[in-house]
């Protein structure tokens, strides 16, 4: 009897060891990164203008901007292939972070596109208030942490319309906020 007591609780012990440890597994905290968004020109990187929190989730890549100081109404947003906001010269002119290159597009899609069919790094749309606010958040379900960290997140001063027509890019026009992932 006293042999079956000592089964039963050695099974009921390394069960509650087991779950335990099921229940710690998952309990672990998604990657997390807090990226600080800078105000760019040609002249360089300007004043903190927010944050943009980066959560990886199982819908995809969780978004959370508090930007303040943003022009207010559409923005284009994305993730661009190198972690620098530099400005660099480019046809004779400075551009606002230009070092940052083009858009995150390690698969090669030929075209920019919505966040679901176009290049990675195409993020949706932000929007700013009449205050210059930008509290959003979204999800960009291809992506995951781990594919940007080390990337640029740029806010261009117009809005994407997720096409290279009429202009290239979506319209998105010049970069005026940028944080390095």
């Amino acid at each position: 009897m006293k042999q079956l007591y000592k089964t039963v609780g050695l099974c009921f012990t390394s069960i509650l060891i087991v779950t335990g440890c099921t229940t710690i597994s998952s309990m672990h905290h998604h990657s997390t990164e807090k990226v600080t968004v800078y105000a760019v020109s040609a002249q360089g990187i300007g004043e903190k203008l927010g944050t943009v929190t980066l959560e990886d989730t199982s819908e995809g890549l969780k978004i959370q901007t508090n930007l303040e100081k943003i022009p207010s109404g559409p923005h284009g947003f994305h993730v661009h292939e190198y972690g620098s906001c530099q400005p660099v010269g480019k046809d004779g002119q400075v551009g606002a972070a230009l070092a940052a290159g083009g858009h995150f597009n390690p698969n090669h899609a030929e075209h920019h596109g919505t966040p679901m069919t176009g290049h990675l790094g195409d993020l949706p749309l932000l929007t700013a208030d009449a205050d210059g606010n930008v509290k959003e958040t979204n999800i960009a379900p291809r992506l995951k942490l781990a594919d940007i960290r080390g990337h640029a997140i740029v806010v261009h001063s117009g809005g994407d319309n997720y096409s290279d027509t009429p202009k290239p890019l979506g319209g998105g026009g010049s970069r005026i906020a940028c944080g390095v992932i």
